[in-house]
């Protein structure tokens, strides 16, 4: 089992660049950043951990700006995005982004996804709450196209165009995995049907025995071989019984948290979390 870190990227924290090389240094597997291209002062929707939003929430980076900086500061640490509000997101630009990170990282690029929770901020980009899984499909097998076709065309409800050439390709073939956050039964669907990981988020009832049957079920109902489907744990408890039980179960990647902290408070949990893998 491997172990990465997920991060909200802020300016008053530490460096991106710095935190990847202190990561590759202590030995951890990957690091994912969180993304909201902003958040509407109004706060209609709820925040789901409950209380007030968090600050990082208003303050993180373009992902694919800061995962950039990472790159280039590393060389086997690999970079994912925890996760790409896809909804927010248009899909062309998008796949360019993607492509082009996974080319300049030599391949490193993991594309964790998930539909978004604040209702405003998505419809500011123009996506509709009660729609946002159709429209991230759509997106999703849209930008796989362009990953992987000569002429890409799509035709869909939300996303349209005819052949297109749109370059450069992933390094990845057939393309960086694609990992769906969620832990529904609807999600899982999802999973096995257009992407190569689930990401699930670790709650007090999560249990990793449990999730890979569940993964396994829609898999195989799917006609997918459950072995090419992925388990990347999101907010992976920092404990080592139970990361124990989560490796037993064959869990193949837990996300410990990054706090959020200023540079010299964020080295020091490393090096608490470092020891804590080792």
């Amino acid at each position: 089992m491997r172990t990465g870190v997920f991060y909200f990227p802020t300016e008053y924290g530490i460096e991106t660049g710095e935190l990847a090389r202190a990561l590759e240094e202590r030995g951890f597997d990957s690091l994912f950043l969180c993304e909201h291209t902003h958040i509407p002062t109004s706060r209609r929707s709820p925040f789901p951990g409950g209380g007030e939003l968090p600050r990082r929430y208003k303050h993180t980076h373009d992902p694919f700006v800061a995962l950039s900086f990472a790159a280039a500061a590393t060389k086997t640490l690999l970079l994912g995005t925890g996760v790409c509000l896809v909804p927010q997101r248009d899909p062309i630009i998008t796949a360019k982004s993607v492509a082009s990170l996974d080319r300049l990282s030599g391949g490193r690029f993991v594309f964790g996804v998930g539909g978004g929770w604040n209702v405003e901020e998505m419809e500011n980009h123009g996506a509709r709450y009660p729609t946002r899984f159709k429209l991230m499909e759509e997106r999703i097998r849209a930008m796989q196209a362009l990953w992987t076709e000569e002429e890409a065309s799509f035709h869909g409800e939300f996303v349209n165009f005819d052949p297109v050439w749109c370059y450069p390709k992933p390094v990845q073939r057939p393309h960086p995995p694609v990992l769906l956050g969620g832990e529904t039964d609807y999600t899982l669907k999802r999973v096995a049907a257009f992407c190569q990981g689930w990401f699930p988020r670790a709650g007090g009832d999560f249990d990793p025995q449990i999730a890979r049957e569940r993964l396994r079920r829609v898999a195989e109902g799917a006609g997918r071989d459950p072995a090419s489907l992925s388990i990347t744990v999101f907010r992976a408890p920092p404990e080592a019984g139970k990361l124990e039980a989560y490796r037993a179960a064959g869990i193949e990647r837990v996300l410990l948290e990054v706090p959020d902290l200023d540079r010299d408070g964020i080295l020091r949990r490393l090096d608490e979390l470092a020891a804590l893998i080792a």
